[in-house]
């Protein structure tokens, strides 16, 4: 149905668990407590460690306690976009033409959801160094039409209205710190990240062959480090149903119709 999966930190993971076909299989990682404190721990930053651990989750969890099948991924005929950042010219990357093993694959994972300051150095992949994807393009639409899409299904996190809110201070310093001395390229970037976004929504609403599935208005706020297991899960389950609903209302009311995905970006 679809020729191609375009991803963006978080929303590059469901993309990945989406086309090895094990997205409902494990839905309920997302609010599992011993990962996601694996996965996110604040304390970690006292000792200088990455308070979001990639190289936990993309090569412990995503291996040994929650296997991906990297392997379908790589062979699905719907072909794969995670998009990341370059810490040298700070443009959108897609890392598709990087990807050509279940090694690579795993470090573009990494790489486009290498959140600044949060999840430690830049990721090397092909000679190049890569930080989060949504730097540069938190929906991968831009990357998508630029590549010859004709339409395209679009699953947000956000609810209609909830926009991308400017740094504070103290967050602005911070990144702005990480990136002169790790990614000095995407300092422009960072700096045109708000217009950039506000961009992206006027294209998103505007575009005739474009459909959004987002979540109800009443869904819960979700911070990028939320790890309570309560409130992770009913957001979960609020986005998919919200994606059945958009589906139904699309392509008709079909008893067997399934979607194993709740949250994708």
């Amino acid at each position: 149905m679809f020729d191609a999966v375009y991803g963006v930190s978080g929303g590059a993971l469901n993309g990945a668990w989406l086309l090895c076909g094990r997205a409902g299989a494990v839905m309920d990682t997302w609010w599992n407590r011993e990962i996601m404190r694996g996965i996110i721990a604040p304390r970690r930053a006292l000792r200088g460690q990455p308070v979001v651990d990639t190289d936990y989750l993309v090569n412990t969890v995503y291996v040994d306690l929650v296997p991906m099948d990297f392997g379908a991924v790589l062979a699905n005929p719907t072909t794969f976009h995670p998009i990341a950042t370059a810490t040298d010219t700070g443009e959108s990357v897609d890392l598709h033409h990087l990807i050509d093993n279940e090694k690579s694959l795993r470090q573009a994972l990494r790489a486009s959801t290498g959140m600044p300051v949060l999840a430690g150095p830049p990721i090397e992949l092909g000679g190049r160094h890569f930080i989060d994807g949504g730097l540069t393009e938190l929906v991968a639409i831009r990357t998508a039409l630029a590549q010859g899409a004709t339409h395209a299904v679009v699953l947000r996190t956000r609810r209609l209205g909830e926009l991308l809110s400017p740094p504070n201070r103290v967050e602005h310093h911070l990144v702005r710190r990480y990136l002169h001395r790790h990614a000095p390229g995407a300092l422009s970037a960072w700096h045109s990240r708000y217009a950039v976004a506000m961009d992206e929504e006027r294209l998103l609403a505007e575009h005739p062959r474009v459909r959004q599935i987002r979540p109800a208005a009443y869904a819960p706020t979700v911070p990028g480090t939320a790890r309570g297991p309560a409130r992770l899960r009913r957001t979960v389950e609020l986005g998919r149903e919200a994606a059945h609903t958009a589906v139904v209302a699309w392509l008709g009311d079909d008893p067997n119709l399934d979607l194993p995905v709740a949250r994708a970006g």
